[in-house]
C-alpha cells in the first residue's frame, strides 16, 4: 500500500520494485536501449529475445527495438490477454477496459532463428462441419443435437468425423475418370481426384470413403489431427481470478515465459533473464533443462528465486540420450530399441510425446493396408459365404446389417456375430496402421516423465559484482545537486553506512545459534578509534547481579569482505583500549578469517550481517528478525585413513554464551548441513561431498517436501557428522563449510600436506 512503516523482514512484503523514471520516458527508454544493446551482443546467432509490454508504450519499444534488432529481425507481436475483467468509471476507464499485454519477439538473426512449432489441443466446440459419428462397431451416423453441442455425450470410443472433399481443381489424366464405390460409379464432374485410382481403392479399404446421392466423400476423423499451431493470440494465460499466486509486483504467469521458452530453445541451451524479479524464468528453465542465468539489482528478488527454485519439485522428464528414452522411443514407433551408446546428456532433449498428422496422402499412400486386407480376407469371405449361403442372401460386406434379425437361428446369429467381430478387428488394425506409417508433430511441451523419479534443482551459485554507485550527471557532466530535496531525504543522504547499521545494532542486538543467547545492549554509543567505531555494553548473566562488559564494534564495508588482517588490527584496537570483546559486523568474511577467533584476552566475535540491511531505508526499526547473527567456530577434525587418504569429523560448534562469557561447545545437532570441497582452490568453493545433520529429523522433512519414499540405506550415508575418505587435495587445501538451522554459515580452511 506505499506504507513504509507495513513493511516487514519477510523479504516477499519488502517494497523491491520502484517504477520511478526522473526524465520520464527519455529515462526508461534510454535504460532499456541499453540493455537492449548489450542483450543483442549476448545472443547467439539463433537466439531470441522477449519483451512484455502493455499498451501505452508498445509502440515506442517496438520502435526502439527495430533500431537495436533492424526491422527484419522482428518475428512477431504477440497479444496476451491478461484478465477478463471489465474497467468501469469508478477505477478511471470510461472507454474500452483494456484486458491485455504484449509480447515483442524479435531475433539476432531472421535467418538463423531457432523456432520449435508449439501446438494446442481443440477443444470438442467449434469444428465446422463435424457432424458424424463413427462408432467402436463401424457403425456410422449423424450426431444429435446434444452431442454436437458437448462430444462429451458421445458413446466411449466414439470417433466423429466430416465428410471432406474428395476432389481438387485438377483434371488430368487418370483423376478425372470416375470410380466405383459399392457397386456405384462416381465422377469428378469438371474436377479431379485427390489421388488415384489406386489410391481411392485403398481409401475405401480403410473406411475413409462415404457416399451420399451422387457424391462421394473423404471421412476426416478429427483425431486425424486434434491439435492446431499455436499464433500470436495467447488468450489462454490469464493472470486474474484464479490464476496463479504473484510473489512479486511485476511478475510474469511461468506460462508465458514456459511457451517462449520452448518454440525457441532447446534441452541444455542457455537463457539469460536481466531482470530477475521473482525468479519465473530461472524456475521454467530449471524445470525444462535449460541452463540459466538471472539478474537483478534488488537481492530481495534474488533471495526470492533462490527459495523458489531450491523448494521447488519438478517432473523428471525421460531424457532421449538414456537407456529408457531408447526404449520408451522404441515402444512409441514399434521399432527395435537403439543400441547407440548413452550419456546422459540433456542436449540430445527428452522423449516427446506426439500427435499423428493423418492425412489423406499418408493413407493412400500406405501399402500396410492391402496386406492387412488380404489377411483379414482369409477369415472375412468364408464367414460371408457361409451367412449368405444360410439366409439365401447374396450380401456384399458393406450390405450385411449390424444387428441379427430375431427369426434366425442360432447358427445364423454365432456366424453373423463371428463375421462382425472379425470386421472390428480388421478396421483397428488398419487404424493402428493408418496413426503408426502417418507424419506426426512432436509435442515439445509433452515430454514423457518418469512418475517413479522426483527431480530437484540442479546446483546453482549465487554471486555478486560490487556495486557501484550510481552519481546524476546533468548534460554538461556536472553533478545534480539535491537542491528540491526533502528533509527525509537530506537525513537519508547524511547518514552513514555505520551509522544505520549502528542503529539497527543498537535496536536488535546480535543473534546467537540459541534465542537464549543474544546479546542485547545497554548502550551503544559512537567511539573515537581507526578501525572500532563503537563502544557497546551488555551483561554478563542477569542485569541485577550480573557484571557489565564493554564491547569494542568493528563494522566491515558495505561492499565487500572483512579479511584476517582487518580483524587483527581491531582487535589489537580493542585490546589497547581495554574492551572485554570484540564484535564485527559483516556481510561477508574472508575464508581465512575462521582461523582467527581471540587474540590475548580479547574473544572475537565475528557476526554475519543481514542482507536486508541494504534496503534499510525500506525496513522499519522494529528491532525485529536477525539481522546480525553470530555462527560459532565450527570443531572439525582431520584425520588420517587407509591408503594415505584423509577423512573429516564435525564434532559441533562452539558458540560465545555471554550469560557467562564462557564458549561452550555444542553438540552436531546445531548443525544443519555441512559440506566439504575436498581440493579447494581458494576461490571458488565446490560442494564435493554434502551431508546433513540436525536434531529435527531432516529425513522425515525431506520425506514431506519431496513427498515420496526416500532410500533409508542411502540416506543414513548422508545423515553423518563424518565424510567419506578422499584423496589428498592437489591444491594442498580443503574446505569444510557448515550451515545451521537459521541459515548461516562459516567456511573453514585447512592445509593438508
Amino acid at each position: 500500500d506505499g506504507n513504509v512503516a507495513h513493511i516487514t523482514r519477510e523479504p516477499e512484503q519488502v517494497k523491491a520494485y520502484r517504477d520511478t523514471w526522473r526524465d520520464g520516458i527519455h529515462s526508461y527508454l534510454t535504460y532499456l536501449r541499453d540493455r537492449l544493446t548489450v542483450a543483442r551482443d549476448l545472443l547467439a546467432d539463433s537466439g531470441s529475445i522477449f519483451v512484455q509490454i502493455g499498451d501505452e508504450n508498445v509502440h515506442r519499444v517496438r520502435a526502439l527495438m527495430d533500431e537495436v534488432f533492424g526491422e527484419r529481425n522482428f518475428c512477431s507481436l504477440v497479444t496476451l490477454q491478461k484478465t477478463t475483467g471489465a474497467g468501469s468509471p469508478a477505477i478511471g476507464t470510461d472507454v474500452l477496459p483494456a484486458v491485455n499485454d504484449y509480447l515483442l519477439w524479435y531475433c539476432r538473426d531472421i535467418a538463423d532463428v531457432k523456432y520449435r512449432q508449439l501446438y494446442l489441443g481443440r477443444a470438442g466446440e467449434g469444428w465446422v462441419n463435424y457432424n458424424y459419428v463413427r462408432l467402436t462397431d463401424v457403425q456410422h451416423r449423424r450426431m444429435t443435437k446434444q452431442e454436437s453441442s458437448d462430444w462429451r455425450r458421445l458413446p466411449p470410443g466414439a470417433r466423429v468425423y466430416r465428410r471432406d472433399n474428395l476432389t481438387s481443381s485438377s483434371s488430368a489424366g487418370e483423376a478425372s475418370k470416375p470410380v466405383t464405390f459399392h457397386d456405384q460409379s462416381f465422377s469428378p464432374g469438371k474436377a479431379g481426384w485427390k489421388t488415384s485410382h489406386f489410391g481411392v481403392a485403398r481409401l475405401g479399404r480403410a473406411d475413409r470413403l462415404e457416399s451420399y446421392g451422387a457424391t462421394l466423400s473423404y471421412r476426416r476423423f478429427a483425431d486425424d489431427y486434434p491439435f492446431f499451431r499455436i499464433s500470436n493470440l495467447w488468450n489462454d494465460v490469464l493472470t486474474g481470478g484464479y490464476a496463479e499466486q504473484k510473489l512479486y509486483v511485476v511478475q510474469t504467469l511461468t506460462k508465458i515465459v514456459e511457451r517462449c521458452l520452448l518454440m525457441t530453445t532447446d534441452p541444455g541451451d542457455l537463457v539469460v533473464d536481466p531482470t530477475c524479479g521473482s525468479g519465473t524464468t530461472a524456475y521454467v528453465a530449471e524445470e525444462w533443462g535449460r541452463r540459466w542465468i538471472t539478474i537483478d539489482t534488488s537481492r530481495v528478488a534474488l533471495a526470492l528465486a533462490r527459495a523458489r527454485i531450491m523448494g521447488a519439485r519438478h517432473p523428471y522428464y525421460i531424457l532421449a540420450d538414456s537407456r529408457e528414452g531408447q526404449l520408451k522411443e522404441a515402444e512409441i514407433t514399434r521399432t527395435a530399441p537403439s543400441e547407440k551408446p548413452m550419456h546422459g546428456s540433456v542436449r540430445h532433449g527428452f522423449v516427446y510425446d506426439r500427435v499423428p498428422h493423418i492425412t489423406l496422402k499418408s493413407i493412400a499412400n500406405n501399402a500396410e493396408i492391402d496386406v492387412i486386407w488380404e489377411k483379414r480376407q482369409a477369415t472375412l469371405e468364408p464367414l460371408r459365404e457361409q451367412l449368405n449361403a444360410a439366409l439365401h442372401k447374396q450380401w456384399e460386406e458393406w450390405q450385411i446389417p449390424r444387428e441379427a434379425d430375431p427369426s434366425w437361428n442360432d447358427d445364423t446369429k454365432e456366424l453373423h456375430e463371428r463375421w462382425w467381430q472379425a470386421r472390428i478387428a480388421r478396421q483397428k488394425e488398419i487404424d493402428a496402421s493408418i496413426a503408426a506409417k502417418a507424419e506426426f508433430e512432436y509435442l515439445y511441451d509433452k515430454p514423457y516423465i518418469d512418475n517413479r523419479k522426483v527431480r530437484v534443482a540442479g546446483p546453482f551459485t549465487v554471486e555478486s559484482v560490487s556495486p557501484h554507485r550510481a552519481l546524476d550527471l546533468d548534460e554538461d557532466g556536472d553533478f545534480i545537486g539535491r537542491h528540491g530535496a526533502s528533509r527525509d531525504a537530506e537525513r537519508e543522504a547524511t547518514q552513514t553506512f555505520p551509522q544505520m547499521i549502528l542503529e539497527n545494532l543498537r535496536t536488535a542486538g546480535v543473534q546467537q545459534a540459541h534465542k537464549e543467547d543474544r546479546i542485547t545492549f545497554t548502550s551503544l554509543t559512537p567511539w573515537p578509534g581507526d578501525l572500532v567505531c563503537a563502544e557497546g555494553r551488555y551483561f554478563e548473566g542477569d542485569t541485577e547481579s550480573g557484571t557489565e562488559k564493554r564491547a569494542a564494534i568493528f563494522i566491515g564495508p558495505e561492499f565487500g569482505t572483512v579479511s584476517r588482517a582487518d580483524l587483527v588490527d581491531a582487535t589489537r584496537e580493542a585490546a589497547d583500549a581495554g574492551f572485554d570483546v570484540l564484535i564485527a559486523c559483516a556481510f561477508n568474511y574472508e575464508a581465512h578469517k575462521t582461523e582467527f577467533n581471540k587474540l590475548g584476552r580479547v574473544p572475537v566475535l565475528k557476526a554475519r550481517m543481514n542482507a536486508d540491511l541494504h534496503m534499510a531505508d525500506d525496513l522499519k526499526n522494529s528491532g525485529k528478525g536477525n539481522l546480525f547473527v553470530i555462527f560459532g567456530e565450527p570443531d572439525i577434525d582431520v584425520l588420517p585413513a587407509d591408503d594415505g587418504r584423509i577423512w573429516v569429523k564435525v564434532n559441533g560448534v562452539d558458540v560465545f554464551h555471554p550469560s557467562t562469557g564462557e564458549v561452550r561447545s555444542d553438540s552436531a545437532d546445531g548443525i544443519a548441513c555441512w559440506f566439504i570441497d575436498s581440493d579447494y582452490n581458494q576461490e571458488s568453493f565446490f560442494v564435493r561431498q554434502a551431508y546433513f545433520l540436525g536434531a529435527n529429523d531432516p529425513y522425515g522433512a525431506l520425506k514431506t517436501t519431496l513427498r515420496a519414499e526416500i532410500d533409508e540405506a542411502a540416506w543414513t550415508t548422508l545423515n553423518s557428522d563424518t565424510s567419506r575418505s578422499f584423496e589428498k587435495p592437489a591444491s594442498g587445501r580443503i574446505a569444510v563449510k557448515v550451515i545451521n538451522h537459521l541459515g548461516d554459515e562459516v567456511m573453514k580452511v585447512f592445509r593438508v600436506h
